[in-house]
Order: C-alpha cells, then structure tokens, then sequence
C-alpha cells in the first residue's frame, strides 16, 4: 500500500477531524476539501480542488481505507484506518500529524498532537514511534502492514532524529522542512511551548471552520 500525497493529506484530514470536530463527523466533500487546504496544522498547504480529492476517496476506498456514509442528503466520508491497520488511540494521533505535517522529532509530535492524544512527555512519544517502527506481519491488524513509521538519517548538526510515515512508500533522502536547522534536545521544552501556541491557533481555526460548517447546514437545511 503506497498512497500519493493527495490521498495522504484526505486521510489524515478525516482522521484530525474525526477527533477534534466529532460533531461535523463524518465529513461531507466540501467541508473535507476544506480540511485538506486549511492553513493551519499542514505542511505543505495545498489547494486541493473537489475532483482532486473525490479521486482521492476512490483511491481510498478501493483499499478499503474509507467508507461512503449516506445518512443525509450529501453523501459523507469517514477514515477506517484504526481498523485496518490495528492502531491504538495514541498511534493514530502520532501518524495523522505525520500525515499532515511531515517528518518531525519527537519534541515536536508531543506538542502538535496535542488536540488528538495527550501524551504525559516526550519518552512516551519515543515509545509510541518504537511500536510502530518495529511493527511486523504478525500484528494482528487487517493486513500484513509492517511497520509504518522510520526514522530519518540524522541531519548534521543535530541531536534529534525525525521520523515519517511509510505509508507512501520508503522515503527518499528528505532535506529539513524549510531547510530550518534542527533543534537540538537540550531545547526540547521549547519545542514544546511554540507547538502548544499552534495547538491554540489551529483550535481556534477548528471552532472556526465547525461554526462554518453548521451555519452552511443550516442554509442548505440539512
């Protein structure tokens, strides 16, 4: 299972979602057109259009990754990535913003899946990157994944090694997101401070798009 970047970002989005906004889950296309291109909490920001990412669902239901709810009068869609791949509640938080945001240390995952799973401090991440690093074919999940997460060649000049996700493939040779240096562990809590005010603006970026969402409801009377 090697996904593009397209069905990467619908993915991840339905997962974010489902947890931070379960009230406006499932999703209908265009409230997850929207989550796919929002500013905040994504590396990079797209500008997905609406065929782009009904192709994507396609793909994604053809791996049985997604399911079509049709409860209402749009058709909606919801994630089934913790059921195909046997994820635990803090593995789906740790790969979503993998998903949505790129390689990062693990100073970094504690702080920006903050909205998804509480992790007590960043040894707990570390663990959490161990399992699904290390993850092998007789996990008992719907299919022989292995493991879905790796660790990055370390960059010169830094103490913290960065993971990714593997469920596009085995990455290749990946320069530091906007070739920013890397920080180094003595600045961990740091780290972690300026991820907790990006968990504060995506919140409120969150509260946002939900009154957006319910008052287009409300207009279209669904």
């Amino acid at each position: 299972m090697e996904l593009d970047p397209i069905q990467i970002r619908v993915l991840g989005s339905l997962i974010e979602k489902e947890i931070t906004t379960p009230e406006l889950y499932p999703l209908s296309l265009n409230a997850l057109v929207n989550a796919c291109n929002q500013r905040s909490s994504r590396d990079p920001v797209l500008d997905l259009t609406d065929d782009e990412v009904r192709q994507a669902l396609h793909s994604l239901e053809d791996h049985d990754l997604i399911t079509t709810a049709h409860d209402s009068r749009v058709p909606k869609y919801e994630h089934r990535i913790r059921t195909v791949l046997n994820l635990r509640r803090d593995e789906t938080a740790v790969l979503c913003v993998l998903m949505l945001r790129g390689p990062q240390t693990p100073g970094e995952l504690r702080g920006r899946t903050e909205r998804l799973y509480a992790f007590d401090d960043i040894s707990s991440v570390q663990s959490t990157l161990d399992r699904l690093a290390s993850r092998d074919d007789s996990t008992n999940s719907a299919v022989d994944t292995g493991p879905v997460v790796t660790v990055l060649p370390r960059q010169p000049g830094s103490r913290e090694s960065r993971y990714a996700h593997l469920l596009s493939g085995t990455p290749e040779t990946i320069s530091p997101q906007g070739n920013r240096p890397s920080v180094p562990a003595s600045e961990a809590l740091q780290i972690d401070r300026i991820a907790h005010l990006e968990s504060q603006l995506a919140n409120l970026a969150e509260s946002l798009a939900a009154l957006q969402e319910r008052v287009a409801n409300l207009e279209s009377g669904t």
